[in-house]
C-alpha cells in the first residue's frame, strides 16, 4: 500500500483521514470545495471538536497533503455526502458515483475503493458497480470494491474512530482482511468482515433503531402532556425495571445519520416499514410540538410580541457546532410557515450568522428576550442557568432545575 487518498473532508472524512496520518500513513485528503482545501492547507480547521486540533497537528507533522485533484494511489476512501431524494425518500448516490468515476480516472489496477459514506442496502450493487463495469474495469481484478461505514458521533470523533467497532464488507474476504489491517492501524476495538450488503443495512439498522427508540419516548411526551404527567418522573420509574431502558424525549432529531439514514429503509421497502415511516413522522413532528409549547406560554403570559421569544442553540446536539438537520432549523422553517418571524437565535458554539435574527453575544441575547427555549443542551448554558431565573424558561432538554420552569 503506497498511500491513501480520502475524497471528501466533511465530518467524517477529515477526522479520518488525520487518524491515518497520525498512525504514520502517507495521506492525501481530497475535497471539490476549494476554500476547505486552502483553510486545511494553511493549518486552520473549519469546525471545532474535541481533541481534533492536536490530532490535526500530529497528522501535519507526518505529512498530510490536501488537495481539490485526486491522487494516483491504490486505496482510496470515500467519506461523501449521501442525501436522500425528499419526494422518494430513497438514497441520491449522485455524489457517491461522482466520486467513483474521478477514482477511476486515475487509480492504479487493482487499487481497493472503500465506501464509507453511509448507504441504503443494495446501492453498491445498483449504483456502483454498473459505473465500473460501463468504464471496462473488472471487479475483483482491476478494482476491489468494499463499504466501511463510519460508527462516530460530532463531539466524540476522535475517542470513537479509535475505540468503536468497525464493519468492513468486500467480496473477498482476503480483500477485506487486507483492508482490515489498515483500519487496525488506529482502531482498538473489533473490526468484523462480512459480505457488503450486510455492510451497508448494518449501519442503516443502527441508526433506524436509535430513531424508532427515540420516537417512543417523544410520543410518550406528547400523550403525558395532553393528560397533565409529567413524562421524566414516569421514565424514571420505568427505567428501574432491568430490561426496560427509555430514552429522553426532545424537540426533535437532528445530525446526517439519525434523522437521515432510516429514510433509506422506507423509500426502499415502502411496504415493509410501517413502524419506522410511523418513528419517522414523530421525530419530525417535535419541533411543531415546541412551537405549540411555545405558543401556549405566549397565550398564559399576553405576550404577543414573538421578538420576545429566544431560542437558545442552533446546533443539533450539545457542546458541538455541527448544524446539520438541527431541530432548532426544523422549527425555525415551521415558524416562516406561520409568518412568525423574529424571533431571536444563540448557540456559543455557532460563530457564524446563520439565520435572521441571530445574537451572537449571550448577555445581549437573554436581555432581549422574555422566553428563552433551551433547544440544545450545552454545557455553556448549564454554567449560566443563574442568568435565567427572571426568564420564563421552556426547557426541552429537562436540564434546568430553575423554579417555574416549562417542560416539554
Amino acid at each position: 500500500m503506497s498511500s491513501i487518498n480520502i475524497v471528501g473532508l466533511g465530518y467524517i472524512g477529515l477526522p479520518t483521514a488525520l487518524m491515518f496520518a497520525k498512525s504514520g500513513l502517507k495521506v492525501v485528503g481530497t475535497d471539490y470545495k476549494k476554500e476547505i482545501v486552502d483553510s486545511l492547507s494553511q493549518g486552520k480547521l473549519f469546525f471545532e471538536e474535541e481533541g481534533l486540533k492536536e490530532l490535526f497537528e500530529a497528522a501535519q507533522a507526518n505529512g498530510i497533503e490536501f488537495s481539490t485533484e485526486y491522487f494516483k494511489t491504490d486505496t482510496y476512501i470515500l467519506a461523501v455526502p449521501t442525501p436522500y431524494i425528499e419526494e422518494s425518500k430513497k438514497l441520491d448516490p449522485v455524489y457517491v458515483i461522482s466520486a467513483v468515476k474521478s477514482v477511476l480516472d486515475v487509480c492504479e489496477k487493482g487499487a481497493a475503493i472503500i465506501i464509507e459514506s453511509t448507504i441504503s442496502p443494495g446501492t453498491i450493487d445498483r449504483h456502483i458497480r454498473p459505473v465500473i463495469e460501463e468504464r471496462g474495469f473488472v471487479i475483483g481484478k482491476d478494482v476491489h470494491l468494499l463499504h466501511a461505514p463510519e460508527r462516530i458521533i460530532p463531539g466524540n470523533m476522535v475517542y470513537e474512530l479509535e475505540h468503536n467497532s468497525r464493519t468492513i464488507g468486500a467480496d473477498n474476504l482476503e480483500v477485506a482482511a487486507m483492508i482490515k489491517e489498515l483500519y487496525a492501524s488506529f482502531c482498538k476495538s473489533d473490526i468484523v468482515l462480512t459480505d457488503i450488503r450486510s455492510a451497508e443495512m448494518s449501519k442503516v439498522v443502527e441508526n433506524t433503531f436509535r430513531d424508532v427508540n427515540i420516537a417512543f419516548a417523544n410520543e410518550l411526551a406528547k400523550i403525558c402532556r395532553n393528560d397533565g404527567m409529567d413524562v421524566y418522573e414516569i421514565i424514571r420509574i420505568a427505567n428501574k425495571h432491568p430490561r426496560v431502558n427509555i430514552l429522553q424525549p426532545g424537540p426533535g432529531v437532528g445530525g446526517h445519520c439519525i434523522s437521515v439514514d432510516p429514510w433509506f429503509l422506507v423509500g426502499d421497502y415502502p411496504d415493509l416499514t410501517n413502524l419506522i415511516l410511523s418513528a419517522r413522522k414523530i421525530n419530525d413532528s417535535m419541533p411543531e410540538h415546541v412551537l405549540g409549547r411555545i405558543r401556549d406560554i405566549m397565550r398564559e403570559h399576553n405576550i404577543k410580541d414573538i421578538t420576545k421569544v429566544g431560542l437558545y442553540g442552533l446546533a443539533y446536539k450539545e457542546n458541538v457546532d455541527d448544524t446539520r438537520e438541527s431541530p432548532t432549523l426544523q422549527l425555525l422553517e415551521r415558524m416562516d410557515e406561520h409568518l412568525a418571524f423574529g424571533v431571536k437565535v444563540f448557540d456559543p458554539f455557532v460563530k457564524e450568522q446563520m439565520v435572521d435574527d441571530q445574537v451572537m453575544d449571550f448577555k445581549k441575547f437573554i436581555n432581549e428576550v422574555e422566553i428563552v427555549v433551551l433547544m440544545v443542551g450545552h454545557d455553556h448554558i448549564k454554567e449560566n442557568m443563574d442568568l435565567l431565573k427572571d426568564k420564563l424558561v421552556l426547557d426541552m432538554k429537562n436540564i434546568s432545575e430553575l423554579e417555574g420552569v416549562y417542560k416539554l
